[in-house]
């Protein structure tokens, strides 16, 4: 089976969106560039992990490598919506980073998941090592792969921010996303909170 890399070296757009409305939104990372569009849906906790990873990464090449980094993003923000069409080419499963010394930049790889997922309830085995194995990801996957300068990071970082925040705010009990008609708070009892 053949697989497609979708390569953006530069891109000239690289951001995290959402299609919907707070509470059925769908995130995607969406990168334009040399006339093609590609978008790739992924989780909410994907995205915000993605930017809390990718500020580790800066202040490691920083203090490991002496990159230069911008204290904050540099130039207009980028508010614009997600660019038309958004087609989903497949939906993340694994998201791998690295910083590349020679050219000081950030590579961000976006790796579709699995078709078939592993069952646990009906393979067994008896073999301890088996447990504490790392899953290997196949070659065979569709991939996503964009290279980005500190600064783009930087923005980046920013823009996936603002779009987790965007969501429902949480309920000031539990913490739980609050419904604009309201939850029911395990903290109330199960009463209905507006």
């Amino acid at each position: 089976m053949t697989h497609q890399v979708y390569a953006f070296e530069p891109p000239e757009r690289f951001v995290a969106g959402t299609v919907g409305p707070p509470g059925e939104r769908t995130f995607y990372l969406q990168a334009r560039g040399g006339g093609r569009l590609v978008s790739v849906a992924l989780e909410k906790m994907q995205v915000a992990l993605l930017a809390e990873k990718l500020e580790e990464l800066l202040a490691e090449a920083h203090q490991r490598f002496g990159a230069e980094l911008p204290a904050s993003a540099e130039g207009p923000a980028d508010n614009e919506p997600l660019d038309t069409p958004v087609d989903e080419e497949f939906r993340v499963g694994t998201l791998g980073l690295a910083f590349d010394v020679e050219t000081s930049t950030v590579i961000i790889e976006a790796i579709a998941a699995e078709e078939a997922e592993f069952d646990a309830e009906t393979e067994t085995s008896d073999d301890e090592d088996d447990e504490d194995a790392t899953p290997e990801i196949s070659d065979d996957l569709d991939r996503l792969r964009v290279r980005l300068t500190p600064a783009e990071v930087r923005q980046f970082i920013d823009r996936a921010k603002r779009v987790v925040a965007a969501g429902r705010p949480p309920c000031p009990l539990c913490g739980q996303p609050l419904d604009p008609a309201g939850h029911l708070c395990p903290r109330h009892n199960g009463y209905h909170r507006r």
